[in-house]
This record gives structure tokens, C-alpha cells and sequence, in this order.
């Protein structure tokens, strides 16, 4: 059973009905917005975000701290619907789609004047005499987003916020498999106060995200699969359109022999499990060296036994959210199986439960010839390889074709430090899962096919705009230094100071 099919329709509109992952019934039916809609939602939130890229920070910040307000107020209903739509713990829900959001769009509420600013930027050598130099970063215009259905609230809120911060307006295309939860942040913004027509959701499929792309947008912000992120990177350097692309992952772990075990093992089991393993930069290799292998394995597969798949009430792990996800899953663990992996726990879809459960897994005995450890698996496995020490550890993790995040675990901090800068991967946490995402201060963004570009931070607010130099002459009057007309004493004196500015000792320390 589909947790997204098509239905019949009596518009013109396709039409698809939703269903739980966790219970296979239906939540919502929605209609798919056809090219025409979404480029006229495009042309109404070129209108009102002519009005609000003259608004001071303070005035744009007002509103994203009563967005604050809305999610403070309506967490139960966010919750609620998250969990309809995804199946995740309750914990997960409140963590990621309500705690995190809030986080984030404090901080580029408080923060963005200070990164986008003009700035006076100081220049060197003797133009700094005459010249000026200001950086002025001005919003690019209409943003077009695309979300996932793995974090169908945080994914969505923390761009917005920086996007708005920018001054900038935004149509947001969700995923087909979590539409509601968009819904819910659209009527937030609207509860909040905001122009009109400044943030847009537009309900749909693949066909719809493709059309967002051809619309006229001035940015694309996406997030999703790599194939996904493929055909949007193509589309829009045909338009010569601005993009950042988060996507898939392939996590890698190293265990050094001097970790904290138990620390160690219960990151491996949330780095790999939460989310229901459905987190982009999720721990998805672990590598191990051999001297602590045994007893990190046996630690780990005593706390994987330990959690709780459930459909309702208090529980550690949820639902596979899509039904096509379970399909990778299986397959993966199908094929390591079938390679001589072990199964330590786990592995196969719960029998107990009547949606998408796949049992949290340990699987050991892997290698690099099986697909649960070279492409995106997606879901609640914990894959684990013993290694000779932390050089191959180090040359495994780098053996992939992604590189989103990692993470090292050892009691000396220094040496994890010097281990995680030789990973060739977007970021690297040490001692910790993968957080570098909740840290707003951090740019997010991966290497290789995880991706193209950076999201938060300075650098990802950055991104929503146009960094434009404003080259000012001190005097403005008088003759232009170097105008017409050209003459051979002209010439011969800038040859001459060429020699005394960068033939000299003196000369290349005053430039």
C-alpha cells in the first residue's frame, strides 16, 4: 500500500491521498498546483517582497520572533501533526520540528543585521588613499523552496527564516509524502502577522518542484535525494538560477581505541536510529578499531535490543516514513545478509506492527562490496566494520562517493580534531552524533554528491543575497587618474612606480 497515490479527480488538478506510515490510514488528500498556479504565486510574492526588502532588520526580525510566538503556542498541533504524517517519536517531533525551528529563527532574528550589514571592507596598497570599498548584501528576490519529507518542519522554517532575515520572499514547494506540516507553518506566518503573499506554499509532486525551478524564482534552495538533486542543479544552470543542494549522505564513524565506550556505543545507536534512521547525515558506516571492537559491539547490540518500536504511547524508534524508503532498507540489509553480513539484532520489518516498522539493526561483519555500506540506506540500521587502527579508519570513512558529515570518538580531543581534518566530508562532530545542523553558527553543507553550496551560518545567510561592491572615490572631482588622453610620459611614470612599488623592498611592504 502507497503512503502517497494518486486519486481520481474532478478538476483539472492531480490529486493524491495521504496516508499514516505508522497506521496505512488515511490523513489528507491535497491537489497539486499546476505551472500556471506557481508561477503566479511567484509573481505575487514578487509584489510583497518589493515592500519588504525595504523593511529595517529590527522591523523583519519583529515578525520572525512572532513566527517564535506561533510555534511556542501551537507546538501540540505541530507535534500532532508530524507524528500523522511521519510516524517519528514524540520526543523527535518536539526535538527536531518544534525546539529546533524555534532555535534557529531566535538566532537569525537577533543575528542577521550583524552578518548583513554593509560593510566597509579595508583595501591595500595605494588605492586605499583615494578609494572607499563597501560590501552592501542585498536580497536576491523571490526564493524557491524545496523541502523533504524527513524534517518536514525544521527543513522548511530554518531556510525561511534566513531567507526572510535576507529580505527576500518565498514559495515553498514540500514533499508530496509530508504535505500538512506545511500547511500548518503557512497559517503560522499568516497568525503571525505577515504580508501577504511573502511566504507561499505550494502543494505538490515532482511535476510541481519542476515547475517552481522554471517560474522565474531568483534562488533555489533544495533538499533532498542526490538524484533529485541532479536534475535540479541541471535545470537551473540552464536558467542561470542560484542554487544550494543538501543531500544524501553516507556518515561515516570512527571508534579510536581510546574512546569512552559507552558514550561511543549510545552514539552509534541514536546517530544511526533517530529519526527512524531517516536523518541526512545520520551515522551510517562505523568504523572500529580492534582492540575495542568486541566489547563496542556488544554494547551496542545490548542497547539496540533495548528500544521501543511502537505505533502510540512512549516509544524510542517510529515508523519507516515512506513506503518506498522501507524498500531501500530491506533491500540493503537483503543484500549485506547475502554477502556474509551478520545480523547482531534486528533486521527485518517488525511483525508486531501494522504499518512501516523495520526493526532497529545491528549488522556486522560488513564491508565496502555491500550496498549498506556504500549507498544511502535511510533507515535504522547500525553497520559496523572492525578495522586494524585509525589510519584505515580514516581511509575507509574517505572511500565514498558522500560527504556530509562524520564523526570521531575519542577521550583526546586534539587527536579527534586532527583525525576529523583529514575526512574529507562537509563537517565532522567529536565525542557527539552529528549536530552541526542545530548549530546555526555552523555552515552546513556537504562534499562530493552530498552536495553543492552551504546552508546557516554566515555563509549560508550569505547566500540569499547579492554581495555588491560599492567602489567610492574620496574627492570625486577633478581628473580621472589614468584617463584620457594616453601619453608616453604617462606610460614611462607608471612603469616607474610598477618598479619602485614591486621591484623594491620598501615598495612591496608599503602595497
Amino acid at each position: 500500500m502507497a503512503i502517497v497515490e494518486a486519486v481520481e479527480s474532478t478538476g483539472e488538478r492531480r490529486r493524491m491521498l495521504v496516508r499514516s506510515p505508522a497506521s496505512l490510514e488515511p490523513i489528507g488528500e491535497f491537489e497539486c498546483r499546476s505551472a500556471a498556479e506557481v508561477s503566479a504565486a511567484v509573481e505575487r510574492a514578487r509584489r510583497a517582497q518589493q515592500q519588504w526588502a525595504r523593511l529595517s532588520f529590527d522591523e523583519r526580525a519583529a515578525y520572525l520572533w512572532r513566527l517564535v510566538d506561533q510555534f511556542v503556542r501551537r507546538q501540540d498541533e505541530i507535534i500532532d501533526a508530524v507524528i500523522a504524517e511521519t510516524g517519528k517519536a514524540r520526543s523527535e517531533a518536539i526535538a527536531m520540528e518544534v525546539y529546533s525551528p524555534c532555535d534557529a529563527i531566535a538566532y537569525y532574528a537577533k543575528h542577521a543585521a550583524e552578518v548583513l550589514s554593509p560593510q566597509k571592507r579595508k583595501m591595500h596598497g595605494v588605492m586605499r588613499l583615494t578609494k572607499t570599498l563597501r560590501i552592501v548584501y542585498q536580497p536576491l528576490g523571490v526564493v524557491g523552496l524545496i523541502t523533504p519529507w524527513n524534517g518536514p518542519v525544521v527543513l522548511a522554517a530554518v531556510p525561511l527564516a534566513q531567507a526572510l532575515m535576507a529580505g527576500n520572499a518565498v514559495v515553498h514547494k514540500p514533499s508530496e509524502v509530508t504535505p500538512l506540516s506545511a500547511l500548518i507553518l503557512e497559517s503560522m506566518t499568516r497568525d503571525a502577522g505577515f504580508p501577504e503573499n511573502l511566504y507561499q506554499v505550494v502543494q505538490g509532486d515532482g511535476q510541481t518542484g519542476a515547475a517552481l525551478i522554471e517560474s522565474g524564482v531568483d534562488k533555489v534552495s533544495f533538499t533532498g535525494s542526490v538524484a533529485t538533486g541532479r536534475r535540479v542543479a541541471e535545470a537551473c544552470a540552464r536558467r542561470l538560477v542560484p542554487f544550494t543542494l543538501e543531500l544524501g549522505g553516507k556518515d561515516a564513524m570512527i571508534v579510536c581505541a581510546d574512546a569512552d565506550l559507552d558514550r561511543a556505543a549510545a552514539g552509534a545507536v541514536i546517530g544511526s536510529c533517530m529519526n527512524t534512521g531517516h536523518y541526512c547525515c545520520g551515522t551510517e558506516r562505523i568504523y572500529v578499531v580492534e582492540s575495542v571492537y568486541d566489547a563496542f559491539v556488544a554494547n551496542v547490540v545490548e542497547q539496540v535490543k533495548a528500544l521501543r518500536q511502537s505505533d502510540h504511547g512512549e516509544f524510542d524508534v517510529g515508523a519507516v516514513f515512506w513506503d518506498r524508503q522501507l524498500d531501500i532498507i530491506e533491500s540493503h540489509v537483503a543484500d549485506a545478509r547475502a554477502k556474509g553480513a551478520v545480523v547482531r539484532a534486528g533486521g527485518r520489518r517488525n511483525p508486531a506492527l501494522k504499518g512501516l516498522f523495520f526493526e532497529p539493526t545491528v549488522l556486522t561483519d560488513v564491508d565496502h562490496g555491500m550496498e549498506i555500506m556504500t549507498a544511502e540506506t535511510f533507515g535504522p540500521i547500525v553497520a559496523i566494520k572492525k578495522v586494524r587502527d585509525e589510519e584505515e579508519a580514516i581511509r575507509l570513512a574517505n572511500e565514498s562517493d558522500y560527504g556530509l558529515n562524520g564523526t570521531v570518538w575519542t577521550k583526546d580531543v586534539e587527536k579527534g580534531i586532527a583525525i576529523a581534518s583529514r575526512i574529507h566530508t562537509g563537517g565532522v562532530c567529536i565525542n557527539d552524533m552529528t549536530i552541526t545542523y542545530g548549530i546555526p553558527e555552523a555552515p552546513f553543507g556537504g562534499r562530493k554528491t552530498s552536495g553543492l553550496g552551504q546552508v546557516n551560518g554566515p555563509e549560508g545567510l550569505r547566500g540569499y543575497c547579492h554581495a555588491q561592491p560599492i567602489l567610492a572615490d574620496k574627492k570625486g572631482t577633478g581628473k580621472i587618474q589614468g584617463g584620457y588622453p594616453y601619453t608616453r610620459k604617462q606610460e614611462d611614470g607608471m612603469q616607474k612606480f610598477i618598479r619602485i612599488l614591486w621591484g623594491t623592498r620598501l615598495g612591496r611592504w608599503l602595497s
